[in-house]
């Protein structure tokens, strides 16, 4: 979920750019790297799906429409354990929120699960996100699901979610693994028993677009408190298994980790222990931008030499630079599929810009909404944003409207 470099981010209350990655990697990371590479290399079942080839993960790309669609959250639940839980999951708010979503031309949604909710109860989180699958295909949705998170707070509990705090952004959104299960080895056989199954159940399902294993995983400690110091070693050392996990639950859909915090993602940059992971394991190329149009137009050039398929999986911070009018034309052009962070306005409370953390907004609004995309009863923030949607996705592939330019 990261700005530019430098920028503030909106993972916690003290949420800076801690910059160049090469300031980032420690010699603990780079060990945990290689004891992973090591245990993958030596644990992987001989029969587990391999990595697609560019060339499959290209012919699988040019079956699908050009992808535009938000990070969804429903309005009513403030993370991603409120939205799955049985005493608030809420299939019919589900049902409006995506009718909306595709009557602006979206075809698919990125949503966050969480290991917690399979531990929980996983026949009812299995049936809770068939019913899900189902509403979303009525809609036209195929949606890529995301398994783990490293952002936010690093205590996740079941069970009645807090209130939003007032005036701040995303107040409430938990990490999975949270701390306790991330530094505790005995963890990770119930962590590979969640990636494992709920794969294993819908790997064949087309209802689903993509795996994305690993939200933001280099996510820094220093972003929110409570985390271990050497979560970056923890979070290396794991990274290299759950690609190993999803991929030995066959699923025929791809699997990806979107790379979010470098400079240079090219095959010539300085990639981190994790930044390596993400780039050699991914079926298709996924990134993160929230900086200017020009920025975004960097990323993918940058990630272009890899040959395999592009989606910006998180974009769009008004107040940052990133916006719908100057993103949507490039990734139209550029072929790169599209993910709005945030959509319907609510307990996420995330139109609020990222400085909140610092200076929550009680008793004004922001000036301009950082992110979503429609007010709570539907209606457009900004009526410009949501034509432009609907002529882009009108549009045949690649082709961009005059009247978008």
């Amino acid at each position: 979920m990261p700005g530019e470099n430098g920028s503030v981010k909106e993972m916690g209350p003290v949420v800076h750019r801690s910059g160049p990655a090469g300031q980032r990697r420690t010699v603990a990371a780079k060990l945990a790297a290689a004891l992973a590479a090591t245990l993958l290399l030596a644990g992987a079942p001989a029969d587990a799906r391999q990595r697609w080839t560019a060339a499959q993960a290209n012919a699988w790309y040019a079956r699908q429409p050009w992808l535009m669609g938000a990070n969804y959250v429903p309005a009513n639940a403030i993370n991603q354990l409120e939205m799955w839980q049985a005493e608030t999951f809420d299939p019919a708010a589900i049902d409006r929120e995506l009718g909306w979503a595709r009557a602006l031309g979206m075809n698919t949604m990125r949503v966050f699960l969480h290991d917690l909710l399979w531990e929980q109860d996983a026949d009812g989180f299995s049936r809770r996100l068939d019913q899900f699958l189902g509403i979303a295909r009525r809609h036209g949705i195929r949606p890529m699901l995301v398994l783990f998170d490293s952002c936010w707070n690093p205590h996740p509990k079941l069970g009645r979610q807090h209130l939003p705090i007032p005036g701040v952004h995303n107040s409430g959104w938990v990490q999975s693994p949270g701390t306790r299960a991330l530094a505790d080895p005995g963890e990770r056989a119930r962590l590979e028993r969640y990636i494992r199954g709920v794969i294993g159940r819908f790997a064949t399902d087309d209802r689903i677009l993509a795996w994305d294993v690993w939200n933001e995983p280099d996510s820094p400690a220093a972003t929110y408190p409570g985390q271990p110091k050497n979560k970056e070693a923890l979070v290396a050392a794991l990274l290299p298994s759950t690609f190993e996990w999803a991929r030995a639950a066959e699923p025929s859909q791809p699997v990806t980790s979107g790379i979010a915090w470098g400079e240079d993602w090219s095959p010539k940059g300085k990639h981190s222990a994790i930044e390596r992971t993400q780039l050699a394991e991914s079926d298709i190329m996924t990134f993160h931008e929230y900086g200017w149009p020009e920025k975004f137009a960097e990323r993918i050039t940058q990630l272009r030499a890899y040959g395999r398929p592009i989606l910006a999986t998180e974009f769009m911070g008004r107040g940052a630079g990133s916006t719908f009018d100057g993103v949507l034309p490039i990734a139209k052009r550029e072929d790169v599929g599209v993910y709005a962070w945030g959509f319907v306005d609510g307990k996420s409370q995330t139109r609020l810009p990222w400085d909140s953390w610092k200076r929550p907004y009680v008793g004004e609004e922001p000036a301009v909404w950082f992110h979503d995309v429609l007010r709570a009863d539907g209606t457009p923030y900004r009526q410009a944003e949501t034509d432009l949607m609907r002529r882009l996705a009108a549009s045949p592939r690649r082709v961009v409207p005059e009247a978008a330019k």
